[in-house]
């Protein structure tokens, strides 16, 4: 509801730019279709036709969303074969502002062009070109171009003062039980009760709306909701997300000996009052972080703080394990979201770099808004290493919750082992 209520505010002044940062541009385009109607739209109709809505992408060329979005693309003649590229659709786009400011619907606003995969195109200059043309045009009309890209996309630098970016957040755990309450009545089965209500929740939650809605409709059955499948098709989903992956073996603090400390520590952590709802491995975090300040494409630098202005924006508390290789501090970490019945999710820089410039830092930016969702703005961060001289004091800070020396084993740790 906070991403509509920005969205119909920037549409209240005339906004005419808009990028939306989005995991499911389908549902995004959908919600953002019936917001620009006027608060009379009836919803049981599939669209409103008091302002005209187009749609843009590279195969299907510009078109019609609704009745009067098709009027406006038969008016300017538009077709797959001639509006297909960007250029020539922004282009013909901008016609949509033929119109003297006396002629604006002052009280419904002007048409609203929705461009599929923008970021796709933002190192084309003309493309940059042709979007900041738009501006002032748009503007003066009350017309909105609204360009839908992936999560983490990153404006070029001459649209950055133009642009306004909004990010559509994954579904929260009352819109997730909506979608639950929605399936299971389509499937005319008895909505569960709320424990079970709970345990589906927590299975979906990072997923956006479609991806949910179709696990969830898959893992169940007029027998009943099947949990285990259902964690084991969000994991693979979350898994799509470049760095990420999800912790599968079922190791728990019981079979782990020794380190009594270290599990007092998180028997402490899972016993605090606001619940942790997922843990954030990063294995051997030194090297993750190795080159900061001194790399010269400045990849390494602006990936570090972006993961520090991360843990401090969001409240994301850390721990860090140091000792040498093989005394158990990996397992140890991973072991903690078994334990508290959580999700470990391992996070891995190099997973995420990429030549492309920009795209490295994209990737983590989509990867950290996929942890926040399935964390629920509750998660811990767990980084392993073997020395910390390497590691910028500025991240040592973030990790507030101790620093533990895991030692070789003791006798008679061994022998318990």
């Amino acid at each position: 509801m906070e991403f509509i209520k920005q969205f119909k505010a920037a549409r209240r002044v005339s906004t005419p730019l808009i990028a939306v940062r989005t995991s499911d541009p389908a549902s995004t385009i959908r919600s953002l279709a019936n917001a620009v109607q006027p608060s009379t739209f009836d919803p049981n109709t599939e669209f409103g036709e008091k302002v005209p809505v187009l749609y843009w992408d590279v195969v299907r060329g510009l078109d019609g969303f609704n009745k009067m979005g098709k009027d406006e693309t038969n008016r300017l003649g538009a077709n797959p074969a001639n509006s297909g590229n960007p250029v020539a659709a922004l282009g013909m786009a901008s016609k949509l502002a033929d119109k003297k400011p006396n002629e604006v619907d002052s009280k419904n606003g002007g048409p609203v062009v929705f461009m599929a995969n923008m970021h796709l195109f933002w190192s084309n200059a003309p493309v940059v070109q042709a979007i900041w043309n738009l501006r002032d045009r748009f503007k003066a009309t009350a017309t909105m171009l609204i360009m839908l890209t992936s999560d983490g996309a990153v404006l070029p630098t001459e649209l950055v003062q133009d642009v306004l970016v909004l990010d559509e957040p994954l579904p929260t755990e009352g819109d997730l039980s909506k979608i639950i309450e929605s399936t299971y009545k389509d499937f005319g089965v008895k909505v569960p009760e709320k424990k079970v209500l709970e345990r589906a929740v927590d299975a979906l939650s990072g997923l956006a709306a479609f991806p949910a809605e179709q696990s969830l409709s898959m893992c169940l059955s007029k027998t009943g909701l099947d949990t285990d499948e259902l964690w084991e098709r969000k994991r693979k989903v979350i898994e799509q997300t470049r760095g990420l992956s999800i912790w599968r073996d079922g190791q728990t603090f019981a079979d782990i000996r020794g380190y009594n400390r270290a599990k007092e520590w998180g028997h402490a952590i899972l016993s605090a009052k606001k619940r942790v709802r997922a843990f954030v491995f990063m294995d051997e975090i030194e090297k993750m972080f190795a080159g900061t300040g001194t790399d010269t494409s400045g990849v390494k630098t602006e990936m570090t703080g972006t993961f520090l202005s991360w843990m401090q924006d969001k409240g994301h508390r850390g721990a860090l394990f140091i000792g040498p290789g093989g005394s158990g501090k990996s397992l140890f970490a991973k072991s903690l979201g078994n334990e508290a019945g959580v999700p470990t999710i391992s996070l891995d820089f190099g997973g995420m770099q990429s030549s492309l410039v920009g795209a490295s830092g994209e990737h983590l930016r989509g990867a950290l808004k996929k942890i926040d969702a399935v964390a629920q703005g509750s998660a811990v961060i767990v980084g392993t290493c073997n020395k910390l001289n390497s590691l910028p004091p500025e991240l040592r800070r973030r990790f507030s919750l101790g620093t533990f020396f895991f030692d070789l084993p003791s006798e008679d740790e061994r022998d318990a082992i």
